[in-house]
């Protein structure tokens, strides 16, 4: 059964931050893009993105930070430290969605950086180092299929053909950045020189029943799966659905059904293991009731904490594409999107938190995150830290995707006192 935690009076006396104010504030971000009245759609750089992008901007300048939208259309709020030639510590997430969102996914880790800023702020501490709270532009990756664009932007990992990348609508990914106020000709000006991040911090729902299974509200990350995403184009020859005898067909949507079901069975073999396998989304060409398919295209999402695992089922799958093909007589075509290694979270930072966890009085869980986030792409130039937030029923990218205030004040107050331990008692960290 999924229940809140009860903080008590004790509780909070412990708790710093202003739960009421960051209730408030993703209660009216919700509205931003609202859909079946708990679900949001913000797809990325979208009217309703700019428009969730000025409110947090807003918030940021309440909070007591400078904020400024850069070319990748990240917003990026800073409050200055002692030292502001410091590496800085940046807390982060992303605020756009999926087409059939939930509000808190991303979204609490941004507006928990804001409250712990603003909390910082309010009782008089300065940092040693700078402190930037980001919203990065396209975690999700759903409406131009390749995701985390802008924290592989700052960091100057951005691939040759991103920006000719197109939504459904034709609209490329540099139109719609140019749409949104920015310059891809000055990319440039907004990456981040090596050694300007000192360390990173995430605060995040976790995405599975995990924690929820544990009966805990918060839990402290270990590591990000390493995420495979492909997009696999199978072709044939169209021809009357009445007409052509099936052993005569060169059927593409039969390639590709044969293709998805192998997927599953290799990523289902042993159930100890965390890796899945998905196939997300499917187009078929000429998508008529009486035409034989001639062209399917479909996205291969594989993950796994065990990167030689992953690659033995990769090329598995990717042998039995060849063998299904010659089988059907169909061309094919395999474009690899996304590709990362798991990667593991700083150990002296999970130290911080496990102390921090003592103060509030929380026994946090340790786990892995299946689902990769802007933490990941950071992981390759500082030491990162995450903390999830329980949720119910492990439902996210749905509208009834769910987490209880108090989870989530617990969350960002363990965020707030990990930050405060590492940017303002002189434990920032060195990669």
């Amino acid at each position: 059964m999924f229940q809140a935690i009860n903080i008590g009076k004790r509780g909070k006396e412990l708790i710093n931050i202003c739960s009421e104010r960051l209730e408030k504030r993703i209660s009216e971000l919700a509205k931003i893009g609202r859909i079946e009245e708990t679900g949001v759609c913000r797809l990325a750089l979208s009217k309703e993105d700019k428009q969730a992008v000025e409110a947090v901007k807003q918030w940021m300048i309440e909070a007591g930070m400078t904020a400024h939208v850069d070319h990748f259309g990240n917003l990026i709020g800073r409050l200055e430290g002692k030292n502001p030639t410091a590496p800085v510590l940046m807390i982060g997430s992303h605020i756009d969605s999926q087409p059939y969102g939930g509000r808190f996914d991303g979204v609490i880790g941004v507006l928990g950086g804001i409250e712990v800023v603003q909390t910082m702020v309010e009782n008089g501490m300065i940092p040693d180092v700078p402190i930037e709270v980001v919203a990065f532009c396209d975690e999700e990756g759903c409406r131009f299929n390749k995701g985390l664009f802008g924290v592989r932007g700052i960091l100057g990992k951005l691939e040759p053909g991103e920006l000719e990348r197109k939504d459904k609508n034709g609209v490329t990914r540099r139109q719609a950045l140019m749409e949104f106020g920015c310059d891809p000709s000055r990319f440039h000006e907004s990456e981040y020189p090596a050694g300007k991040i000192g360390a990173y911090l995430e605060l995040h729902i976790e995405q599975g029943p995990v924690l929820e299974a544990l009966d805990s509200p918060i839990g402290i990350v270990t590591g990000i799966s390493g995420p495979l995403w492909l997009t696999v184009e199978m072709v044939g020859f169209a021809g009357h659905a009445g007409s052509v005898p099936m052993p005569m067909r060169r059927d593409a949507l039969v390639g590709a059904a044969k293709v998805i079901t192998r997927l599953h069975e290799i990523a289902s073999r042993d159930p100890e293991n965390p890796t899945v396998g998905t196939v997300g989304s499917l187009q078929v060409f000429p998508d008529s009731r009486n035409i034989i398919p001639e062209r399917v295209v479909f996205t291969v999402d594989l993950r796994d904490i065990n990167i030689e695992r992953r690659d033995r089922y990769e090329a598995e799958l990717r042998q039995a594409i060849e063998e299904i093909a010659r089988e059907h007589d169909l061309a094919y075509t395999i474009q690899e999107d996304t590709n990362s290694e798991p990667r593991y979270c700083a150990e002296s930072i999970m130290e911080i938190m496990r102390a921090a966890c003592r103060e509030i009085g929380v026994d946090a869980p340790e786990l892995m995150s299946g689902p990769f986030h802007d933490a990941l792409a950071m992981s390759y130039v500082c030491d990162y830290g995450m903390i999830f937030v329980r949720c119910k029923e492990g439902i996210s990218h749905n509208p009834k995707e769910f987490s209880t205030y108090e989870d989530i004040t617990l969350g960002v107050e363990l965020l707030y006192k990990t930050a405060l331990r590492m940017a303002v008692s002189g434990v920032m960290l060195d990669r």
